[in-house]
């Protein structure tokens, strides 16, 4: 099993110690976002958790307990943008602060296993196409030697942050605007050994030398763990996504970041309310067990290869 730690919420920056309690009980609860009283009670043991994905702006919280992890393989998607505090609201200063936690980081778990999310990208008065890439350039250096890997997006607006978005007054770029912008992105990342992927885009950018990129990604699982995985498509996501299977245990409507262009909030009052139900030791994130909860144990094993094959020889 990959765990995913979390593409709806930031656990890492604020429900770090839930996490660790979770993993010395050996399992937690997720709800059933579309069933709420539906409750997977889900085994988190080593000899089954094959790979830990962490999605995170701040991993600084969990970074001084690492150790109690350490029984595990796991990898950072870190996303550092551009963007100042009327985008990314809670976010601490990027260059003075964020830069220094990506580089610490690093150098704890090794730069293979830190990925460089620039995403997602959107446009507007202020955030022009010369201020990203003027942008993603200091970035960039600054991670020169601290990751191998940038990963992209460029916004996609749904319900929940339709409203948001157009409050900062976004607008799209043609598809021949796009492609130049990521060509220059290419070549900023080249320049500081960065390789550069996409995150579930329609728009072919490989002729930009950005390649069709998975985030969760069984390739590079497989080179942490040094085994094969039997492991497929995760059919959850959208058709241009290309990662693999993973359980998330994520709840949505809890990330405090109060980014604009998220879409796993549906608003800042209904995050601040779940955000108060917070019980550390609570196997639940942001809640407890209610008298209508039903509690399925969901079955879980790991994905590793047991036998070689001839081609692995």
């Amino acid at each position: 099993m990959i765990l995913s730690v979390s593409r709806r919420t930031d656990i890492p920056n604020y429900y770090s110690e839930w996490f660790y309690n979770r993993i010395k009980e050996g399992y937690l609860y997720v709800r059933n976002p579309m069933n709420a009283h539906q409750i997977s009670e889900i085994k988190i043991t080593p000899d089954v958790v094959d790979c830990i994905v962490f999605w995170t702006k701040n991993p600084l919280p969990m970074m001084r307990r690492l150790d109690e992890i350490k029984d595990y393989s796991y990898f950072f998607q870190f996303t550092l943008t551009g963007y100042g505090n009327d985008v990314e609201v809670n976010i601490p200063n990027k260059r003075t602060e964020m830069i220094p936690v990506f580089q610490e980081l690093a150098e704890k778990i090794g730069k293979q296993k830190v990925i460089w999310r620039y995403d997602p990208i959107f446009f507007s008065d202020r955030y022009t196409k010369e201020y990203h890439l003027k942008a993603f350039k200091s970035i960039a250096e600054s991670l020169n030697g601290y990751t191998e890997k940038c990963v992209i997006s460029f916004v996609d607006i749904y319900p929940k942050n339709k409203k948001n978005m157009e409050s900062v007054s976004n607008y799209e770029l043609n598809n021949i605007e796009l492609r130049e912008f990521a060509k220059e992105l290419n070549r900023i990342a080249s320049d500081n050994n960065i390789k550069i992927g996409s995150c579930a885009e329609k728009l072919d950018l490989e002729e930009c030398g950005i390649v069709h990129n998975c985030c969760v990604d069984k390739e590079l699982i497989e080179k942490i763990i040094g085994c094969k995985l039997n492991v497929g498509k995760d059919k959850n996501q959208r058709i241009e996504c290309g990662c693999v299977e993973s359980v998330e245990i994520g709840t949505y409507n809890t990330c405090k970041n109060g980014c604009v262009y998220c879409y796993a909030n549906y608003s800042s009052k209904s995050v601040e309310n779940n955000a108060a139900k917070y019980d550390p030791l609570s196997p639940l994130l942001c809640g407890q067990i209610e008298k209508d909860d039903k509690i399925n144990i969901r079955k879980v094993k790991s994905l590793k290869e047991t036998q070689i094959s001839f081609f692995d020889l």
